[in-house]
């Protein structure tokens, strides 16, 4: 990719990470695993840092159930986001995600506060 030199930058200090693919695209199930290799294990990120987004097109068949990722990405939080169809439920995750990510940062600075203290 023509950006790879910008990914130290975009990666330093970061704390979660979102990957949104076309599940339509098998070239996009291939890249997820790069993505996921660079941004998330090399980082080193938890896993519970990374959330899947599988975009389905307005129009496209929309085969939520049976999408199959394969190891390490299996394990990732997987959600389906249809604009037209459920707008709500995709927020709702992108909420959960957030505050998941927002007590992961609290919890390690507690962490150092705690070590500094010591």
């Amino acid at each position: 990719s023509r950006f790879e030199t910008c990914w130290p930058a975009l990666m330093k200090d970061s704390h979660g990470v979102i990957i949104i693919f076309n599940p339509e695209l098998p070239s996009h199930l291939k890249e997820i695993e790069m993505w996921y290799s660079c941004f998330v294990q090399q980082q080193p990120l938890l896993d519970s840092q990374c959330l899947l987004v599988a975009h389905h097109k307005p129009g496209s068949a929309g085969d939520t159930e049976n999408l199959s990722l394969a190891s390490p990405l299996n394990k990732l939080k997987l959600i389906h986001s249809n604009l037209e169809e459920d707008p709500e439920d995709v927020r709702m995750e992108f909420m959960k995600y957030f505050r998941s990510i927002i007590t992961l940062i609290n919890e390690s600075r507690e962490r150092e506060e705690m070590l500094i203290i010591s």
